[in-house]
This record gives structure tokens, sequence and C-alpha cells, in this order.
């Protein structure tokens, strides 16, 4: 049996929860999510906690903020041209307060909240939303396989749950 180590394809169902315990995300009503382990695909604490599991291997796993998407950093307001915003959710016309937004940004895609649209410019947060935030990971390893040649060229897994090109 294969162990997570670099260079591997890792696939797994998570569930995310806070604090309260609030589910705030779950992959396990859709496909596993993949990656490339060692190539900074993956928050740095899950891989490392991954290291060395196998498939049917479970994890129970607790980040605080700095292990997981940082502290909030006060006065990350931007204002950014409307046509910039991605991802308006089906059957929405407008921006609303509190939405969450994708940006592509010279460092690459970022997700940010709006927090005041207007006609031609919007006031966006740039903090990652769950910034600031105390996680839980439930972490199920569904698949663990060697990369390819070609996937370890890339830096990231393909197929199912990975990247497509």
């Amino acid at each position: 049996m294969t162990q997570i180590a670099d260079n591997t394809v890792v696939q797994f169902h998570y569930t995310l929860t806070d604090t309260d315990n609030k589910q705030i995300e779950t992959s396990l009503d859709a496909d596993p999510l993949a990656y490339l382990q060692g190539h900074d695909n993956m928050i740095p604490a899950i891989e490392q906690a991954l290291e060395g599991k196998s498939a049917g291997d479970t994890l129970h796993l607790t980040l605080t903020p700095d292990q997981a998407y940082g502290e909030r950093k006060e006065g990350s307001e931007q204002r950014i041209p409307l046509k910039h915003l991605q991802g308006l959710p089906k059957g929405q016309k407008n921006w609303k307060p509190g939405m969450l937004a994708t940006v592509h940004t010279n460092q690459g895609v970022r997700q940010v909240t709006v927090v005041k649209p207007g006609l031609k410019m919007v006031l966006v947060d740039t903090n990652h939303p769950l910034a600031g935030k105390t996680l839980t990971y439930d972490i199920q390893v569904v698949d663990v396989r060697p990369a390819t040649d070609e996937e370890i060229a890339h830096g990231h897994a393909h197929g199912v749950g990975g990247h497509h090109h």
C-alpha cells in the first residue's frame, strides 16, 4: 500500500468545522479533493499531518489561524472595478455585502468578500474568508498513488479532484 510522501497524488474527503462544531464545507457530496504532496498545493499543516498515511486512514486535525489561513489583517479593504469580480451565484443579478467572489491578481486567483458594492467599483475585504479562525478538518484518505512525470513537471495532480488541462 502506497504511503503519502513527496510526489504522490493524494485523494481525500474532508469535512471542515469551526470552533462551535458548525460545518463550513464538506467534500462528501462530491469527488474527493486531489493534490500533489510536497508541491505547496495544500495547507502545510495538513500536508505534514498526512505524511506517511495510506488509503483508508482518517485524521481529526484542528488548526489555529497561523497554521491555516492566517490572522485577519485590519485595513485589508480595497476598491476594485466591479467587472473584475467573478463567481456571482446562479440566479443572482447583483453583488451583495458578505458574498464571496474571486479576483485574478498578479499572485494568482484570490478569494475576497464583498463589503460594499457600487455601480462601477466595489469595496472588498482581501482577507481570506477563513482568516482568523481555528478550524477542524476531519479527513478520510481515499487513494494514494505515485505521481506521473507530467504531474511532477506541472506541480499539481491531474484528473478527478485535481487540475484539468
